[in-house]
């Protein structure tokens, strides 16, 4: 894939790059590389579509802090369950790993630009409130806990639908929100003494006020349609506010990259279809983009199909059809490049491209396909006289290996070409960590001159090398951590990006099956002679 980048006259200095659907995996994974490429190029930040006072923690350990480990980073360190996806993982790794030995001027940063919110629901402003007093100094611990009381009054999702359980604007709420603001004032008129920490405490005292305008705008009396585009154009809102901040905190440092849904970062008004009514409001994007103007660039996301959240292969007459005409393979594509089409129907799994957003966009990033075990296996079955036997109780297999696949050529049924696996065998090949929602790993027999070439060393003197490799880390062919001192290698999770060099390490696997069961049917047929 080329660098987006390419796309633009003069870099932006805030790239947005959208997806329009959560949860398929390929969409992070080239976000990855995308990243990674535009850091060499002066991007130093990235900001994800999650919580910002969470994304501090995040940040520690890519800064290199001991003190912050990468269990805590992913259970702490992302809201709305982001940590639990692998291709996270991937990144604050490869990001701590970019810092180690770079002054602070050269490191990578890690920022959420969320609020800690959903649609549903909001937590209490009564965390970040107290951290914020110790930060300080002060003590307010008493009236604090008097405002707040009981915190299920504050979580109680059925008053985001009911404005009247909503404590959004009772007298405590409306106490609370002032004293947030003195907390506010108070910091600044500290900001000589306590620099250090101030920017955290700042982030926490926003993500008070955040909240407590989130509660606000739930205790509003208005319709539900109008109630939904209301709590979305606040949370919206409070994403933009967010995004120009850590515009301004990084401006000295270069670019900012950001990741999130389309619907947040386009910059035309989002629109969503609520009780059969379309509802509509102003995005982050949409927010941003008027205040930064040419500073911002908008790289909307497209897909094709995506077996892991079953959305199956578009018409030929949509945008999304026609864009997987030329090439299978991920690519970008210039707005005014891509030509009128159909619309594709409405999945509330995935926001389909259409003429506004194309018109409002300044390039489109298409996924043809995400990729599964069943599209890789599919790959492999169709390389000749190859034939696949899947591990299952029928056949005898062990129940930890039920569902893994193995590809042979020939009936030798003792050594695989090629596997695709699903589970960790504890104590023997667990370090991939297979046993993660949705991780599967191709393991490949590349042979000793393949893997030597590769990983620069033969198979037998891997023992030697294993501490060098992150064998949990996605789309990185890595030597096999159970066989690799018999010429295996494999990849977790290759994305779509990855398939040409798979292709070619398949048929390297598969030619060197094919040459084993000719050479075991000469031999076969000499015994017989």
């Amino acid at each position: 894939m080329t660098c987006p980048l390419d796309l633009f006259a003069v870099p932006p200095t805030l790239l947005a790059l959208g997806e329009p659907t959560h949860g398929e995996s390929a969409f992070l994974q080239i976000r990855n590389e995308t990243f990674l490429s535009l850091a060499e190029r002066g991007y130093l930040s990235i900001a994800l579509e999650s919580d910002r006072a969470a994304g501090l923690i995040a940040n520690e350990f890519v800064q290199g802090s001991t003190a912050v480990t990468l269990d805590r980073a992913l259970a702490e360190g992302f809201s709305h369950g982001l940590g639990a996806a692998p291709a996270n993982r991937d990144l604050l790794l490869r990001m701590r790993e970019w810092n180690v030995g770079r002054p602070a001027a050269e490191r990578l940063t890690f920022h959420g630009f969320d609020a800690p919110l959903e649609i549903e629901g909001a937590p209490s402003p009564r965390r970040y409130l107290m951290r914020v007093c110790d930060f300080l100094g002060l003590d307010r611990t008493a009236e604090i806990d008097s405002l707040v009381g009981d915190e299920a009054r504050w979580s109680d999702t059925a008053a985001i639908w009911e404005p009247g359980r909503s404590v959004g604007r009772s007298a405590d709420a409306q106490r609370l929100r002032a004293i947030a603001d003195d907390l506010l004032t108070e910091l600044y008129l500290n900001a000589p003494r306590l620099a250090d920490g101030w920017q955290t405490a700042f982030v926490h005292a926003t993500s008070a006020v955040a909240v407590l305008r989130y509660h606000a705008a739930a205790a509003a009396p208005l319709k539900q349609e109008e109630r939904f585009a209301r709590l979305a154009g606040v949370r919206d809102a409070l994403m933009a506010e967010n995004l120009l901040a850590i515009r301004s905190a990084e401006a000295h440092r270069g670019p900012t990259l950001v990741f999130a849904h389309n619907t947040h970062l386009q910059r035309q008004s989002s629109t969503m279809t609520m009780a059969g009514t379309d509802v509509s409001w102003a995005g982050a994007g949409a927010i941003v983009a008027s205040l930064l103007t040419d500073r911002y660039a908008v790289i909307v996301g497209s897909l094709g199909a995506s077996p892991a959240l079953g959305i199956e292969a578009p018409a030929r007459s949509t945008y999304e059809g026609s864009l997987q005409q030329d090439t299978a393979l991920p690519r970008y594509v210039r707005a005014a490049e891509i030509p009128a089409a159909e619309r594709r129907t409405h999945d509330y799994r995935y926001f389909p491209l259409d003429q506004a957003t194309i018109d409002h966009a300044d390039a489109v990033l298409h996924i043809p396909t995400g990729v599964d075990a069943a599209v890789l296996a599919d790959r492999i079955l169709a390389l000749p006289g190859v034939e696949q036997v899947v591990a299952s109780e029928e056949n005898g297999s062990p129940e930890a290996a039920w569902g893994d696949r193995f590809f042979h050529v020939g009936p030798d049924r003792r050594q695989p070409f090629a596997t695709i696996v699903e589970h960790d065998v504890p104590g023997f090949d667990d370090a991939s960590q297979l046993d993660r929602p949705g991780v599967f790993r191709l393991n490949l027999n590349l042979g000793r001159t393949e893997f030597e070439r590769l990983f620069g060393f033969p198979p037998k003197a891997f023992e030697d090398h294993r501490h060098e490799f992150d064998f949990a880390r996605l789309d990185t062919l890595v030597p096999h951590p159970g066989y690799a001192r018999y010429g295996f290698g494999s990849i977790v999770m290759p994305g779509p990006h990855l398939l040409p060099e798979i292709d070619r390490l398949l048929t390297i696997a598969h030619t060197r099956a094919v040459d084993r069961h000719e050479r075991a049917a000469r031999r076969a047929a000499d015994k017989q002679n």
